[in-house]
């Protein structure tokens, strides 16, 4: 894997998380706050999931192994969680912007959440993270369009089609 590589996987992720907020904008408190039937609960709790890993495999990248996640509380409106995903979207970019094609493709280590220790190779946990993110982006893409707000395609390919 090389940098341009996971430079284009990167500003996918970008791109699918600005149409999963621009759809959410258009939600009441309510429907923000709202159960539903996913693993991490309704809307809310969907993207804090995907933020919290996002930020924590990015503060691991840069040398501190959190021991906590987010939690939903922390974000108690819409503009707060979409402030704060910003921030992130923005520090994982600086990031990116510091990598090579050799610390890519060496051995990282890293702790869970729980304090064991684990050995990847740096690019796997990188795409790890988009793949996870995709994973609840399509969840929380499934709320919004049984609100009646659908984000639209989110698909990589659409966003290669569209930027490249």
């Amino acid at each position: 894997m090389n940098k341009q590589d996971i430079l284009i996987l990167y500003k996918y992720d970008e791109w699918s998380g600005r149409k999963i907020l621009d759809a959410a904008s258009n939600l009441t408190a309510e429907q923000y706050l709202a159960p539903a039937a996913f693993p991490h609960g309704g809307l809310r709790g969907t993207l804090v999931h995907a933020l919290s890993a996002a930020w924590i495999w990015r503060m691991r990248w840069e040398g501190t192994s959190p021991s906590t996640r987010f939690k939903s509380d922390d974000f108690p409106t819409f503009a707060a969680l979409r402030t704060r995903w910003e921030i992130e979207a923005e520090n994982l970019m600086k990031f990116i912007d510091t990598l090579t094609d050799e610390r890519l493709n060496h051995k990282f280590s890293y702790k869970s959440l729980d304090g064991i220790a684990h050995e990847r190779i740096f690019w796997q946990v990188m795409a790890h993270v988009i793949n996870h993110g995709t994973q609840h982006k399509t969840e929380a893409a499934a709320i919004l369009t049984d609100f009646g707000h659908s984000p639209g395609d989110i698909d990589l390919i659409i966003y290669l089609m569209e930027n490249q």
